[in-house]
């Protein structure tokens, strides 16, 4: 029924995301647009998607070596690529999973601390994407822009509080984990539903917050917050530059916003690749930059080229990535099931 549900709602997201991007756009004239997109154009955003990779994976070893995990360059690539992929194919982030399994296979940590790691990623990424998607809309206020559309003020609202909130929860957890646990289990009333299942789950909560110990480690902190920065700069680029090689009037801040807002969509509980949300994310956010002219199709060729051409370059290097894991994880489906059963045990694979 869990798996079930999830579907449904992944499902329903993905619905309804497309539903709002269709709105947005003339499918006849987004198709002719695509037709005509020259092939420079994608292999240049493609040769730009090469650092926003590398950047993504390498910083990961920075949240990793403070809770004992050292990793071969080579071995943080093919861990991490797999673990894209997984993110983007999969639906509901079952694909966050992926790169903690593998790690905990080769039995440095427990499954839980390496997950904290990725709870550190992920907030660090909402935070950034927050205050960028929160510095255009500010930027786009000074200005006295009145088409700034209201979907991206009240966005970015939400994010910046929702992840400062998250920043804080990180502080107290690492500053009084008991406190910060006894705090979590008080207020979902676990511990007079089930006491057992209360002590497991504070267990796996404090072997979590052992996952923050970066936040502890300015040698690790400051590398991994400075390829943070890079990788999401170079992403904000190469958006940049696919839209200038489609002839699309947007300057280099509403790139930035597009990939900003993108971000905080495809944040919720997501559908399968995608589909949809990243679609609305991009055309929602051009509509504050583009003429609706403009908009209803070279705005949504550019939606459909970014999301393809990101699809195709993490899919297909991840599909080949998972040659090389392992010949025990060898295949998606095994890869789904040993990494959702590793981590509600929370232990050691």
């Amino acid at each position: 029924m869990k798996l079930f549900a999830k579907i449904v709602l992944s499902l329903s997201v993905g619905a309804l995301c497309i539903g709002l991007a269709v709105r947005k756009i003339d499918l006849r004239q987004t198709a002719a647009v695509l037709r005509d997109i020259p092939l420079s154009a994608v292999l240049i955003y493609t040769l730009s998607i090469i650092p926003v990779h590398l950047l993504r994976a390498w910083r990961w070893k920075y949240l990793l070596r403070p809770i004992g995990v050292s990793l071969t360059f080579g071995r943080l690539m093919i861990i991490s690529t797999v673990g894209f992929m997984a993110i983007l194919a999969l639906p509901f982030r079952l694909g966050e999973f992926a790169r903690p399994y593998y790690v905990v296979r080769q039995g440095q940590s427990r499954m839980s601390e390496v997950l904290g790691t990725v709870a550190v990623e992920r907030i660090v990424d909402g935070l950034v994407i927050a205050i960028l998607l929160f510095v255009t809309y500010l930027f786009a206020f000074a200005r006295g822009s009145q088409a700034y559309p209201a979907v991206l003020a009240v966005s970015a609202w939400l994010a910046l509080l929702g992840f400062l909130g998250l920043t804080v929860f990180l502080g107290c957890a690492l500053r009084w984990p008991d406190r910060t646990i006894d705090l979590a289990l008080a207020l979902t009333f676990l511990r007079r539903i089930s006491p057992k299942t209360a002590d497991k789950m504070a267990d796996r909560l404090r072997a979590l917050i052992q996952g923050f110990r970066a936040l502890r480690h300015p040698r690790d902190m400051i590398p991994f917050l400075v390829q943070t920065l890079l990788y999401w700069g170079a992403n904000g680029m190469g958006m940049w530059i696919l839209a200038r090689a489609m002839h699309l009037p947007i300057p280099i801040h509403g790139a930035f916003a597009a990939m900003a807002f993108t971000g905080v969509m495809i944040s919720l509980p997501n559908a399968p690749g995608l589909v949809g949300q990243f679609h609305a994310g991009i055309v929602l956010a051009l509509a504050a930059y583009l003429p609706q002219s403009i908009l209803t199709s070279a705005g949504g060729a550019y939606a459909v080229a970014l999301h393809g051409i990101q699809f195709v370059w993490y899919v297909a290097l991840g599909f080949l990535a998972l040659l090389f894991v392992g010949e025990a994880s060898g295949s998606l489906r095994t890869l789904v099931v040993e990494s959702k059963r590793a981590a509600a045990q929370g232990g050691e694979g």
